[in-house]
């Protein structure tokens, strides 16, 4: 989906997904890294996995994790995802590279008209974000298959 809207993309699967970022900035890392994606994130083994064996899945956010590594010293790594309780992250190289974390849900009210005058006016195409279109009696049911990451689902578009 990424690609399609013009991204470049990499494998998070990769073992060499630091060494990919790392070729791609001049051997420097991000100036910046939004990690948007919070404890939804799987772990794909590696050096953090390793050393945090004895922690749950909540408490191993694999994605904040790789934006801390891949940021390059003095970037920011901001954080729009979901985190609930407590997390373990390595803090020794968030101060040891300086970095500075932007934390905070998206501002929705803020953005939410601004955005849809952009649609409206033709100059933001949302459409292919939009993976399922369905009345609003299948809602329940379809909720579970975006729950389950079933069939592709990314975004519903509901018809009341």
């Amino acid at each position: 989906m990424a690609r399609a809207g013009g991204a470049e993309t990499l494998d998070y699967r990769s073992d060499r997904l630091l060494d990919e970022i790392k070729d791609k900035t001049g051997g420097q890392g991000p100036d910046s890294v939004i990690e948007a994606v919070g404890l939804e994130s799987h772990g794909v083994g590696g050096v953090m996995e390793t050393l945090q064996t004895r922690l749950t899945e909540q408490e191993r956010p694999y994605a904040f994790e790789t934006a801390i590594m891949a940021c390059r010293p003095g970037g920011t790594v901001s954080l729009p995802g979901v985190f609930i309780d407590k997390v373990t992250v390595p803090m020794g190289t968030v101060v040891g590279k300086a970095l500075t974390l932007k934390t905070g849900q998206t501002h929705v009210q803020k953005y939410l008209a601004p955005l849809m005058q952009k649609i409206v006016d033709g100059e933001v195409d949302p459409s292919f974000l939009i993976t399922h279109r369905i009345g609003l009696e299948q809602g329940p049911e379809l909720y579970k298959t975006f729950r389950d990451k079933e069939d592709g689902c990314i975004k519903v578009f509901i018809r009341p």
